[in-house]
């Protein structure tokens, strides 16, 4: 038995009682269609089913109504809630997006990943790159679309939008040094990634702006082993460390389990700030005193710069600010006799 063809346009005309072009003018949401022919139309339009061919409108309207994104790095909190902001805003935008997850980041992966997008003629690309690669200048010439970074760089004039992760990581520190704290380490991110180059800039700025020496810096990987293995360097090394900034959560998270092993106290004997609050961070024992990226913001920023550029409106590149969330991992530091740890 053959299956029911699916309803068209002109079936919707049919039932609605009005012409091919009045169906099209409801669709695409032009303005000079009466009131009662519109509910009619969407009336049908419900009735029988119907759903338009995104292809077929491409074709005619040249546009897809697609934002193409590219992420690496997507099983990381950071970039997945990024992603997932971007997704929102597109939508309340009228927006659908394109996603494709790159494993791995390098100049000829994320060219691919730029050409598969103009394939799908997309409207515009979004490029969530943890790592700050950017696109063969030759791929960005031949790309006849806006392309909009995030935490990244295209070159001079090219719309960026990112969260403050400079002033992040001076927040976190500021904190520390007005809770008393003068010896504070540092757990960074990976070597090369902009946005630990940001965090670790913006701890150096507090400390040199309260005329404070810089702590012990140890170089992590964004895992909890990495925050693990870290503090317990910086403690073995320099007992005289009363606080530390990690440079996420994640790392964090480990931070507290190495030092509870060797029974400093949290926040009595050591302070602890993370970056990002990833939503299990209340919940760490202690709670976790944090900098909240807010990545819904984000998405919504770089949405207003993909319609600015579509709709030929120029907008600054947007930087938004972190929050300091404080919470139970930070205090004022311990009195100390001898160098030793209270008990």
């Amino acid at each position: 038995m053959a299956r029911p063809s699916a309803p068209t346009m002109a079936h919707v005309a049919r039932r609605a009682g009005v012409s091919h072009q009045t169906v099209s003018r409801v669709l695409n949401d032009a303005s000079a269609v009466r009131p009662e022919t519109r509910d009619r139309v969407l009336r049908a339009i419900v009735e029988l089913g119907y759903r338009r061919n995104s292809a077929a409108r491409a074709l005619v309207t040249r546009r897809s109504g697609l934002i193409g994104v590219v992420v690496d790095e997507l099983p990381l909190y950071g970039p997945a809630s990024t992603v997932t902001g971007i997704a929102e805003a597109a939508r309340e935008a009228g927006y659908a997006i394109s996603l494709d997850p790159l494993f791995s980041i390098t100049g000829s992966t994320l060219a691919a990943a730029i050409e598969h997008h103009l394939a799908q003629a997309v409207e515009a690309i979004v490029l969530v790159t943890a790592h700050g690669e950017t696109p063969d200048p030759q791929v960005m010439s031949r790309a006849d679309v806006p392309i909009i970074a995030l935490d990244g760089f295209l070159g001079e004039g090219a719309p960026t939008a990112g969260v403050d992760q400079r002033a992040g990581g001076a927040m976190a520190t500021r904190h520390l040094l007005d809770l008393g704290h003068r010896r504070i380490a540092h757990i960074t991110g990976p070597a090369g990634w902009p946005q630990a180059d940001a965090r670790l800039a913006g701890y150096r700025d507090a400390l040199e702006q309260a005329g404070v020496e810089a702590g012990p810096v140890v170089l992590g990987d964004w895992s909890p082993r990495s925050g693990h293995d870290g503090i317990l360097r910086i403690v073995e090394d320099d007992p005289a460390v009363t606080a530390v900034f990690v440079a996420n959560d994640q790392m964090a998270l480990g931070t507290l389990r190495a030092l509870a092993e060797r029974g400093i106290r949290v926040p009595d004997d050591v302070s602890v700030v993370g970056f990002d609050d990833i939503p299990e961070s209340a919940f760490l024992q202690p709670p976790l005193t944090t900098i909240r990226q807010d990545f819904a913001s984000l998405g919504h920023a770089a949405v207003r710069l993909v319609v600015g550029a579509l709709t030929g409106v120029d907008l600054e590149s947007a930087l938004v600010p972190p929050r300091l969330v404080t919470r139970a991992s930070t205090a004022r530091p311990p009195r100390r006799r001898g160098g030793s740890r209270t008990p």
